[in-house]
């Protein structure tokens, strides 16, 4: 496994400690160094988020540079890892994580660890209640509302809620109950929704003290006769879903209302009629520049949904037109882009974690990084 460019013994210890480092220099004979990456995070640095499945115990991030390709660091992040979370500032980023006593048993403790983005190394630790999620990683397993000042890492155990963190005052100070409903969608400076068993959505608003107002929606999914996925992505105040058929249902989301747009398709009646549909792990990405969401697709039936894909569509959403499609180099279960006017796409396969890099306006390869983890998940750009 590629890691930080340590030399021998040195290298060793520092891994085995968990610890994460920015690349060193040559060894000078001074004895040990330490570089500090730049902060704010290039916008071109990706942070690959790997659940370790083979050894679900030793959850790990890695962040590349895409434009070097380069390894700049390694994050070891316990049992069932989803993601990192990158604050506002750039300055930290926090990471739910989970840890028994005796590695794969004994007494559980879960803590929001938040690292120093310059060092990688642990600035503070948050306990919050052994009850966060430890399912297949999704973005809304835990989430930044709009302002930074809560955290919310959703629980399920098997009753749903959400842990609320304060981020200025770093620590745990409430639980908020969402019976029925799953996951995290922020949609204001303090808000959020989770979406229903019976495709409603449960809104919340917090106040200064973290405590939520909640109200609950009409059915805005028909989750029966289309069911969604839940990897949403968003621009402005829109969340956008995709069904596993590959219908996109736009919804405007508020603090007291959610209105859903006209629902359309990724795909033509020829296309559908061909199997092509989305899917993946993170299989949609948006340019919120420009309006685009980016989709891996496939062929295959229903079932296939979670399926990987060698293809990826763009769509402009102000037409719901397709405006590019392109070949990527290897199949692909996630796709992310970086939030600049010179947007990289970067894709990976969660059973061949070689990291691809794109230019994303043309499609056009530009390099990979062999052997990024074990078994990739999501990615996170700043």
């Amino acid at each position: 496994m590629k890691t930080l460019d340590l030399g021998g013994a040195l290298a060793m210890s520092m891994l085995l400690a968990g610890f994460a480092r920015a690349d060193l220099p040559p060894d000078t004979g001074r004895g040990p160094q330490m570089a500090e990456l730049k902060v704010p995070a290039s916008k071109h640095w990706v942070w690959v988020n790997d659940f370790v499945f083979p050894h679900m115990a030793d959850g790990m991030a890695y962040l590349v540079d895409g434009d070097s390709g380069r390894y700049l660091g390694t994050l070891s992040t316990g049992y069932g890892f989803a993601r990192v979370v990158l604050s506002g500032d750039g300055k930290l980023i926090y990471s739910p994580e989970t840890y028994f006593a005796r590695g794969t048993r004994g007494k559980r403790t879960d803590v929001v660890t938040l690292y120093d983005a310059g060092t990688l190394l642990a600035a503070g630790e948050i306990v919050i209640p052994p009850k966060r999620a430890s399912n297949l990683p999704m973005m809304a397993n835990s989430v930044l509302t709009d302002d930074g000042r809560f955290l919310l890492i959703y629980n399920f155990n098997p009753a749903q809620s959400v842990t609320v963190v304060d981020t200025k005052l770093h620590k745990f100070i409430r639980e908020i109950e969402t019976p029925g409903c799953a996951l995290i969608y922020p949609t204001g400076p303090r808000s959020f929704f989770s979406v229903c068993g019976d495709g409603s959505l449960s809104l919340a608003e917090l106040d200064d003290a973290g405590a939520a107002h909640q109200t609950r929606t009409q059915p805005v999914f028909d989750l029966a006769k289309d069911p969604v996925t839940e990897k949403a992505v968003r621009i402005g105040k829109t969340w956008y879903f995709v069904s596993f058929a590959g219908r996109i249902y736009p919804l405007e989301v508020g603090p007291k209302q959610a209105v859903a747009g006209p629902a359309w398709w990724l795909t033509s009646d020829a296309e559908r009629k061909a199997g092509w549909r989305p899917g993946g792990v993170q299989q949609l990405a948006v340019y919120v520049q420009k309006s685009r969401l980016y989709s891996i697709m496939h062929r295959g039936g229903i079932e296939t949904h979670k399926d990987p894909g060698k293809d990826v569509w763009v769509y402009d959403v102000s037409t719901r037109q397709r405006v590019q499609q392109f070949a990527l180099k290897n199949l692909a279960s996630s796709i992310q882009l970086s939030s600049d006017p010179q947007p990289l796409l970067f894709s990976i396969f969660i059973e061949n974690p070689n990291l691809d890099i794109y230019d994303a306006a043309g499609g056009n390869w530009l390099r990979s990084v062999e052997h990024v983890g074990t078994t990739p998940t999501l990615m996170v750009t700043p």
